[in-house]
């Protein structure tokens, strides 16, 4: 835990040395002379903030403390915990003056009456009780449908917020409290915990002394569950209403609402027989989507340029989609650091050419290169992210601290320094780290009393990615001209685009591509390519069949055999 006093160069953070854990709750008097913490330890720490020193320590909770608060003069002290329990601490005397079991679950807000006589508190019981500090005497305001995160009290109403995102407005007497007690229906607080989960449970629980809200603010809400999906491009969501949707992790959107339908039973029908590895991981803590990139995992995943559909691109070109990510995402901030820099923008607002993103560019050669160099700055429409409902970025420099920002809100002056170094090199330079995995072994054979046999070539590698219609392209051009095609390198390696140079369409000779038929789908004679004694599909990658068909650690093996009556 840290504190700030103020300096005239800033602020300069001062360091309050004690917790061995997470802290959950603060409070201080007005005054500022006073601080007090609580968190997963049990205990009320206090403070003397303009030192920075602890001045005591108070033991009785036997759960995490997550509520705290401090009257004006900084003498008492409220506290609320997992155990169910609120304690009203003496500072002076460093003792529990008194406890009070009002709650049946975890007491997680804490909001007091101007004079702190009274106080109002909520928890995991979805349930909002007043209590009379020196009597005793507590009242059941409302019960709620969500556990209760927050109390502000105002006037004679209270604002409460709960964990479905929603916020409403309730009486509450602030100003004079007693009159809800002379509504009747009050309880005498007892001082353990069980004793109040014992009246719970025969049945007698208090009835509210209000049934709706003055006023509800809904709230978006909060995801709680999530599944990504095999083509590590989707994940799947249900919020704490039940809705259950579909995400573009490329473009940051949701793509299909489902409603209230079974998580389960939609995971199962979106499923799909695909591998792709995991270039990102997913959390959902904080109630939203949280995607996490790092180097060099994020690179891993790639696509050819027409599973993606990306009009105007070489349909064999392959695509990082980390790569194409980080550019969708700070397009505004190459935009405006262009124009920072002096480089007039291109009209569409779109960048058009890799040279104009920096000048570094031009001196430095790629690792990888993902299509041509007029291309390599347009960001394509699968990653695009949405102007109206911008992501944030939550990132970290190579010099600088932590920041958050929509993406829309970077205006350029964020600078090298600001953003991770291997961010940058992606996207100004073009250029990726070195990575593991991105080959897949395999042996090519013929089927046991295949009379089609092709020249062995021994064990063969190519790109994970690699679809089995290209496979097929492969031994069809041994078959029928009798050599490997231009595609193949020496040590029999599949090069990148296999079918993509305009020599080995004039080598398939028959202008498969640009009539809009594959390849196989013409060509006699006619092959198919099998593992395990199973028919693969064209379309299938080699990643995929090792994962779902194979299935050992070994290297792939391949079969192929001429269909007949075709």
């Amino acid at each position: 835990m840290s504190m700030h006093t103020t300096q005239t160069q800033g602020y300069i953070p001062l360091a309050a040395k004690g917790h061995k854990d997470s802290v959950y709750a603060l409070a201080m008097n007005e005054s500022g002379t006073i601080l007090v913490s609580g968190g997963t330890e049990k205990v009320v720490r206090v403070w003397d903030p303009r030192s920075g020193s602890k001045t005591l320590k108070l033991r009785g909770h036997t759960d995490n403390i997550r509520a705290l608060l401090l009257d004006s003069s900084g003498r008492y002290c409220l506290s609320g915990s997992s155990d169910s329990m609120i304690r009203l601490w003496d500072l002076g005397q460093q003792r529990c003056v008194h406890s009070y079991a009002v709650h049946t679950d975890s007491v997680w807000a804490l909001a007091s009456s101007p004079t702190f006589s009274h106080v109002y508190s909520g928890g995991r019981d979805f349930s909002l009780y007043l209590t009379d500090l020196q009597t005793r005497e507590s009242s059941l305001l409302c019960t709620g449908k969500h556990p209760i995160l927050q109390l502000a009290l105002h006037d004679d109403s209270i604002w409460v917020a709960s964990t479905d995102s929603s916020v409403h407005k309730w009486p509450a007497e602030g100003r004079n409290p007693q009159k809800i007690f002379q509504r009747g229906n009050s309880f005498l607080a007892g001082n353990l915990s069980f004793s109040r989960a014992r009246v719970s449970l025969e049945g007698s629980t208090p009835v509210p002394v209000y049934k709706e809200p003055i006023v509800t603010i809904l709230g978006t809400p909060a995801i709680v569950q999530h599944e990504v999906l095999n083509n590590k491009r989707h994940v799947l969501t249900k919020d704490a209403s039940g809705s259950v949707k579909l995400w573009e992790i490329t473009k940051g959107v949701v793509i299909e609402d489902y409603g209230k339908v079974s998580f389960e039973e939609k995971k199962e029908e979106l499923f799909e027989m695909v591998s792709i590895p995991a270039w990102f991981t997913v959390d959902t803590r904080l109630g939203s989507l949280s995607v996490h990139l790092d180097t060099p995992q994020c690179f891993s995943a790639e696509m050819y340029s027409a599973d993606l559909n990306i009009v105007g691109k070489p349909e064999d070109d392959k695509v990082n989609l980390a790569r194409e990510t980080l550019k969708g995402l700070l397009a505004h901030w190459l935009r405006k650091r262009k124009q920072r820099m002096g480089s007039p923008a291109p009209a569409n607002g779109e960048l058009s050419s890799g040279k104009d993103i920096t000048s570094r560019s031009v001196t430095h050669s790629r690792i990888e290169v993902d299509g041509s160099s007029e291309n390599d700055a347009m960001v394509y429409p699968p990653f695009e992210f949405s102007v109206t409902s911008p992501p944030s970025i939550i990132t970290e420099g190579t010099h600088g601290g932590p920041w958050r920002k929509k993406i829309t809100d970077l205006d350029g002056t964020k600078d090298e320094k600001d953003f991770p170094w291997w961010c940058l090199d992606c996207v100004l330079n073009n250029r990726l780290p070195p990575r593991e995995n991105t080959k897949c072994s395999f042996y090519l054979q013929p089927c046991e009393g295949s009379s089609v046999q092709i020249l062995a070539q021994g064990k063969l590698s190519a790109p994970r990615i690699l679809r089995i219609h290209k496979v097929i392209n492969y031994v069809i051009e041994k078959m029928v001209l009798d050599k490997p095609l231009d595609g193949l390198s020496a040590d029999g390696s599949f090069a990148p685009g296999l079918t993509g140079s305009q020599s080995q369409h004039q080598a398939v000779g028959d202008g498969s591509f640009r009539s809009g038929f594959k390849p196989w789908q013409k060509l006699r004679p006619s092959i198919e390519i099998l593992c395990n004694n199973q028919v693969l599909s064209p379309e299938m990658s080699l990643a995929t069949v090792r994962a779902y068909i194979w299935k050992k650690s070994d290297d792939l093996v391949l079969n192929y055999r001429l269909v007949q009556g075709r």
